[in-house]
């Protein structure tokens, strides 16, 4: 199985339980390493924005755990998948880009954005799931699982938009997936308040 791991040399690799430990020991100083081995600090603005991706991830784990809507579920695990090119695109520092596309690691994608507007669609015109009013978290279990996970979004949305404006390379298309995705979230918290066509105000 290949995985992204922040931290542990932050490079997709292929491993088995016995053949490492999870202690690398290696960032006890306070450092870390971004793909291909390149050392900085923990809280360099790659390793902050990848680091709060994976955090987005886990918030999404939570919904898969607590809804019972099956669209919910089917889409969430699939944008988990896409996140692991997304945190495995921002660990990778300007010097090394061209070597990442080389060795044959994805990168998100404008078709991956189209995928997210898709459901937007989908909730919008066929399950009549409007952004009409403010929504105050809380009403459901998932519903509050998934606007947690819509703010984390925000947060790391927020944190790439400011790699970027730090004048290191971010594909414009990890942003647009990430401001679509905030979008899918919210709409998915209301669906899961209230099912197909709810309008009920919740402020």
């Amino acid at each position: 199985m290949q995985r992204f791991v922040p931290g542990a040399h932050a490079r997709f690799r292929r491993y088995s339980v016995s053949s490492m430990s999870i202690a690398t020991k290696t960032g006890d100083a306070g450092q870390t390493a971004l793909m291909y081995g390149r050392r900085v600090p923990k809280m360099d603005r790659r390793v902050e924005a990848y680091g709060t991706v994976d955090e987005l991830s886990a918030a999404l784990g939570l919904v898969r755990a607590t809804t019972k809507a099956e669209l919910i579920q089917k889409t969430v695990l699939s944008i988990q998948r896409e996140l692991v090119v997304l945190m495995g695109e921002l660990a990778v520092a300007d010097e090394d880009r061209e070597r990442y596309q080389r060795d044959g690691y994805h990168i998100v994608t404008a078709p991956m954005v189209d995928r997210l507007t898709a459901v937007v669609d989908d909730l919008e015109q066929n399950h009549n799931i409007t952004f009409k009013h403010w929504a105050t978290p809380g009403h459901t279990l998932d519903a509050a699982a998934l606007d947690v996970a819509r703010t984390t979004c925000r947060r790391a949305e927020r944190l790439v938009v400011g790699l970027g404006d730090s004048a290191q390379y971010v594909n414009p298309e990890t942003i647009r997936y990430l401001n679509r995705l905030s979008d899918v979230l919210w709409l998915f918290a209301r669906y899961a308040e209230g099912g197909e066509g709810e309008t009920t105000l919740r402020v």
